[in-house]
């Protein structure tokens, strides 16, 4: 899916329902255009569900994010379409950005499944990193956000949404329906593939009923997910987030992985010629290594889950 230039993506990747009511789960994919793995899983998951024809409550509706930035093999066209989501650009009606006239058209794809027509709606908003990464869940502590991650078996990172607003998974949880952003791992990893496939068919079965015994590529699907590229789940919340100014120049040091531990004093980057070192004994996440991004790097502690 590197190149797309022979394969127009639509913004409907699929939609599945057995008929019964139930609530609506509502995956998008490539948000960003340099990330097509969520796509790659939902063209498998919509293959296996149409194949095997199995019995679920309500619906599964997959959703491609920025469509010419990913005919493109770009992140994006004008401007990131995941800061586009604000509460002023919606009051507004903005529509003046390639983006904006992109998150107006999957906004009205939702309005088709409105609140009333389903007894839960629940999202994910699939994405990856530049960095190698282990799979973890970005969650957002508003509604029940928060019970729900813990439901599946990663590493869960609290408080993102908080920091950058503007992000599709703000929105989404601000007109009330259930969810989370999953980042599946590195860009171009096959695994990353495999691990928002695992994501959506867990959400299946644990908000949707469905009995995942009944797919032809089941234990494997799940597995390869659940049991060997997703890390013992942990809980961690942000503590820092090192943003950057269009103008500046900013090179992280080379070798940084997701959830690395760092060190007092550690040297993370340079930045306009100047050291950045760490001021704290913790973890470092989402280190910036291509470029095009507003943030350099973020600091996450361990908390414990119910707290």
């Amino acid at each position: 899916m590197s190149n797309q230039t022979d394969k127009q993506i639509p913004r409907i990747i699929g939609k599945y329902t057995s008929g019964n009511k139930g609530p609506l789960l509502f995956v998008t994919a490539g948000i960003h255009g340099n990330e097509p793995s969520g796509l790659k899983a939902l063209e498998r998951v919509f293959s296996e569900l149409e194949r095997t024809k199995p019995e679920i409550n309500g619906t599964i509706l997959g959703v491609s994010g920025n469509k010419e930035a990913l005919n493109r093999n770009v992140r994006y066209i004008d401007e990131d379409l995941n800061r586009t989501w604000t509460e002023e650009n919606i009051k507004q009606k903005k529509s003046e950005t390639h983006e904006q006239k992109e998150m107006w058209e999957i906004i009205e794809v939702l309005k088709e499944y409105s609140e009333e027509d389903f007894t839960k709606r629940y999202f994910i908003d699939c994405h990856t990193t530049s960095s190698d990464s282990l799979p973890y869940v970005s969650v957002q502590e508003v509604n029940d956000n928060d019970k729900w991650a813990h439901r599946f078996p990663t590493y869960i990172v609290r408080g993102f949404s908080d920091i950058i607003t503007g992000d599709c998974d703000h929105y989404l949880s601000r007109i009330g329906m259930t969810g989370f952003v999953f980042e599946a791992g590195q860009h171009e990893s096959e695994s990353s593939v495999e691990n928002h496939e695992g994501v959506i068919w867990l959400a299946l079965k644990e908000g949707l009923g469905l009995d995942i015994e009944q797919l032809s590529t089941y234990p494997e699907c799940v597995t390869r997910f659940s049991e060997k590229n997703a890390p013992t789940q942990r809980t961690f919340e942000i503590e820092y987030r090192h943003g950057l100014k269009d103008n500046g120049e900013f090179k992280m040091e080379p070798g940084f992985q997701n959830f690395q531990e760092i060190k007092k004093g550690e040297l993370l980057a340079m930045q306009n010629g100047e050291e950045l070192r760490s001021r704290w004994n913790a973890r470092i996440f989402m280190p910036l290594y291509q470029s095009q991004g507003n943030d350099g790097f973020f600091v996450i502690k361990e908390v414990e889950a119910g707290s």
